[in-house]
C-alpha cells in the first residue's frame, strides 16, 4: 500500500479537513469558536455512539481467548510505553524529571478520537475490524497514569496517591459512558442498534467533523500558547513517540495474530497521547506539573501529526506486514 496516496487520500477528507480548518482559524487568531456547551455534548455524543456499537460487534464476536489476550495485552502496552517515553525525552529535552513524567504518563494513554478517526478511514476502505477493540481503548486509560506516578516517585519529584485519584481515574466521565455504552449495545445487540441507528450511525462523521474542527481550534491555541516552552528536543519526541509506540502495537498485534484492522486500531492507541482522562488526573495528581507542557505535547503536536500523516503511515505498515 502507496503511503503517499493513502495520505493524500486521508488529507481530503471532511473529517482532516475539517481539523485543519479549526488549526488554521486558531493559528491566524480568527474569533471561531464552537460553544464549550455543544463540544461537551458532541464529545458525549460520540463516546456513547463508539461504544455502543462496539458493544453490538461484540456481542456478534462473542468473547473468547483473543478478546481477553487483546486486553491483557492493551494494558501491558499501556503500562510499559510512559517508561519508554520518558527516557527518550529527559535524552532528548531539557524538561525536568517532573514535567517529563507528566507528559509520559499521556502517551501511554490513549486518544479516543484518533482510535474514531482510524475507524473511519478503515470503514471507507472496506476493511474490517473487531469491535472490541473499543473495550481495548477504555482498558488502556488508567495504567500508564498510574505509571507516571511511580516515575515521579521514583525521581522523588513528590508525587504521590492522592486519595481522591483512583476516584478520578476509574470513574473519569468518558471511561464510564464508553464502558457503559459499551456494555449496553453488547447486551442489547443487532435488535437494540436498529432501533438506534437514526442517533448513532447517520450523524455520527458530520458530529465527529464539528468535534475535529473545535480540536483544531483547541490545538491551534496550544501550539501558540506552548511557544518558548518547549524545545527542539521536546517537539521531536511529540512525533518520534507515536512513531516508536505504533510499532510496538504492530509487533503486539502480529503476535496475537490480529487482522488488519484490528491491528492498525491497535497500532493507533499505541500511538495516541491522551488530552482527556489524563490530564485530568495529572491535575489532581501532578499540580506542580506544567499544563502547557503536556497539553501542548500531546494535543497540539501528536494529534494532528496521528491525524493527518500517523494513520496513514500506520495502515502502510501493517498492510505491508500482516496483508489485506
Amino acid at each position: 500500500m502507496d503511503v503517499f496516496s493513502l495520505a493524500a487520500e486521508t488529507l481530503v477528507t471532511p473529517i482532516v479537513l475539517s481539523f485543519v480548518l479549526g488549526l488554521f482559524a486558531a493559528l491566524v487568531r480568527s474569533d471561531l469558536s464552537i460553544p464549550e456547551a455543544v463540544a461537551k455534548g458532541m464529545s458525549l455524543y460520540l463516546l456513547f455512539a463508539i461504544g455502543f456499537k462496539g458493544g453490538v460487534s461484540l456481542a456478534d464476536h462473542g468473547i473468547d481467548l483473543t478478546l481477553g489476550l487483546t486486553l491483557l495485552t492493551g494494558i501491558i502496552l499501556s503500562a510499559a510505553i510512559p517508561l519508554i517515553a520518558y527516557v527518550i525525552l529527559r535524552a532528548l529535552s531539557g524538561l525536568s524529571a517532573l514535567d517529563a513524567a507528566a507528559v509520559a504518563g499521556h502517551y501511554g494513554s490513549i486518544s479516543i478520537v484518533t482510535f474514531v478517526a482510524a475507524s473511519s478511514v478503515l470503514e471507507s476502505r472496506g476493511i474490517p475490524y473487531d469491535g472490541y477493540m473499543v473495550a481495548v481503548a477504555a482498558a488502556m486509560e488508567a495504567p500508564a497514569i498510574l505509571s507516571a506516578l511511580w516515575l515521579v516517585t521514583r525521581s522523588k519529584g513528590g508525587g504521590k496517591m492522592e486519595p481522591g485519584l483512583w476516584r478520578e481515574i476509574m470513574l473519569n466521565g468518558s471511561i464510564v459512558l464508553l464502558i457503559g455504552a459499551f456494555l449496553i449495545g453488547m447486551i442489547t445487540g443487532e435488535e437494540g442498534l436498529k432501533e438506534i441507528a437514526p442517533l448513532v450511525i447517520a450523524p455520527f462523521k458530520g458530529v465527529l467533523c464539528l468535534f475535529l474542527l473545535d480540536m483544531g481550534i483547541i490545538a491551534g491555541r496550544g501550539l501558540r500558547k506552548g511557544r518558548g516552552v518547549l524545545d527542539a528536543g521536546a517537539l521531536a519526541f511529540g512525533i518520534i513517540m507515536p512513531l516508536l509506540g505504533s510499532l510496538l502495537g504492530l509487533g503486539a498485534a502480529v503476535l496475537l495474530g490480529l487482522p488488519l484492522g484490528s491491528a492498525l486500531l491497535l497500532m493507533v492507541l499505541s500511538a495516541s497521547a491522551s488530552y482527556i482522562a489524563v490530564p485530568a488526573a495529572m491535575r489532581v495528581a501532578l499540580p506542580e506539573a506544567n499544563p502547557s507542557i503536556y497539553l501542548t505535547l500531546s494535543l497540539g503536536v501528536t494529534f494532528p501529526f496521528n491525524l493527518v500523516i500517523g494513520i496513514p503511515i500506520y495502515l502502510a505498515l501493517a498492510s505491508a506486514v500482516i496483508g489485506g
